[in-house]
């Protein structure tokens, strides 16, 4: 393997990166570099397992499944306007600071869900606006303090009570966990009467990272403290140059997964600065599926899609092209072939999106190119999980 990378001309891995840039591997004199930017903070699991805040066009390396890798998000807003504070109800009684939260300090907040029916604390959703036949999910963090860790969710809308009434059980470990709801056709906003509500009688749970957003996934957590915050989205583009891309033959090469497994198409390749000769990979919008398409002056050559178990996981993908040769390894199997490809011409950028939009929201760990056409046992062992 070592040998196949040193024959790469650009390799991207989750190691460095400045404000508003993202720095490769290879080239290392910052001729392959990636501009970056995302116009408010965000947030990350960082290298030892905890929620931190990254600052203005800072690029994110994300720790949440162990090892790192970049992580590009769309636009969302948690509409949840006290995402670390809840109110007590109906007999519930709560402490703030009660005990060492997700993001390393004493901010989480335990709830003891008493005897009452509806007992337990208010979500400070009350008042957001609320699309109508529209989804979106709730998550928070939840661990168990004392009792069997059950509670349920409440999430009402000004005109349907128990929208969402779901029972979850607190462990021993913080746990993000998550529930996605459509709204009624006749949603306009969410009703301050929504709880976490008892399930067992005098269950202490502890809470942290309320967050409600008009996703079908949760995204990476938004801190509010009195209104609701947007984090804008991530924008990585612009890598790479003529220097380390070759139109007439080359491999493009990703290691990712998905922040959801169906959406709307992403895009991440090779591209002229439009859409007439690109060679790209994308998560098609149909669910599980890995999609690549290579176009030669304006005329598509090549699109093919697989089906993969799921997308949320890292796949290892590569398109080989050449002219009259193209082929898509996934995981080490060959899925595609194609004989009849017009080669691309005068690719010259590495984006994680396509002619200004469709941008590759997800997780990467590994972005490569060649500019010669691997062997098939080269593509092989490369895409080997």
């Amino acid at each position: 393997m070592s040998n196949l990378l040193e024959k790469a001309s650009i390799i991207l891995t989750p190691t460095a990166y400045n404000t508003s840039e993202v720095l490769c591997v290879k080239p290392s004199d910052g001729t392959g570099d990636f501009d970056f930017s995302r116009a408010t903070e965000a947030t990350r699991i960082n290298s030892v397992g905890l929620i931190e805040t990254i600052g203005i066009n800072l690029p994110r390396i994300n720790y949440e499944v162990g090892c790192g890798s970049w992580l590009f998000e769309p636009q969302s807003t948690n509409s949840v306007s006290q995402s670390n504070l809840l109110n007590p109800v109906s007999g519930g009684v709560v402490t703030p600071n009660a005990a060492i939260s997700p993001d390393g300090t004493t901010n989480a907040i335990k709830v003891n869900f008493s005897t009452g029916v509806n007992s337990g604390s208010l979500i400070y959703i009350g008042g957001s606006s609320a699309t109508a036949s529209t989804q979106y999910t709730f998550s928070f963090y939840a661990k168990n303090f004392l009792g069997d860790g059950k509670f349920r969710l409440r999430v009402d809308t000004n005109t349907q009570s128990t929208l969402v009434n779901e029972n979850f059980t607190a462990t021993s470990e913080w746990v993000r966990y998550t529930h996605t709801f459509t709204t009624d056709a006749a949603a306009s906003s969410f009703s301050s009467s929504s709880r976490f509500r008892k399930f067992t009688d005098n269950n202490e749970v502890l809470f942290f990272g309320m967050q409600l957003e008009q996703q079908s996934y949760a995204t990476s957590y938004i801190p509010t403290s009195g209104s609701t915050v947007t984090r804008n989205q991530d924008v990585c583009t612009n890598g790479g140059s003529l220097a380390s891309i070759n139109s007439t033959e080359g491999v493009l090469y990703a290691e990712i997964a998905a922040l959801a497994n169906s959406g709307t198409v992403r895009f991440l390749g090779l591209n002229d600065g439009s859409s007439n000769n690109r060679v790209v990979l994308l998560y098609h919008n149909s669910d599980n599926n890995i999609r690549a398409i290579i176009s030669s002056g304006g005329t598509k050559f090549v699109d093919v899609n697989s089906s993969v178990t799921s997308s949320l996981d890292f796949h290892k993908v590569a398109i080989k092209y050449k002219e009259n040769d193209f082929a898509l390894w996934i995981d080490g199997v060959e899925v595609a072939t194609d004989t009849s490809l017009n080669a691309p011409i005068g690719l010259n950028s590495l984006d994680f999106l396509l002619s200004g939009a469709n941008n590759f929201f997800g997780k990467t760990k590994a972005l490569a190119v060649w500019k010669e056409a691997l062997s098939d046992s080269e593509l092989q062992s490369l895409t080997t999980i």
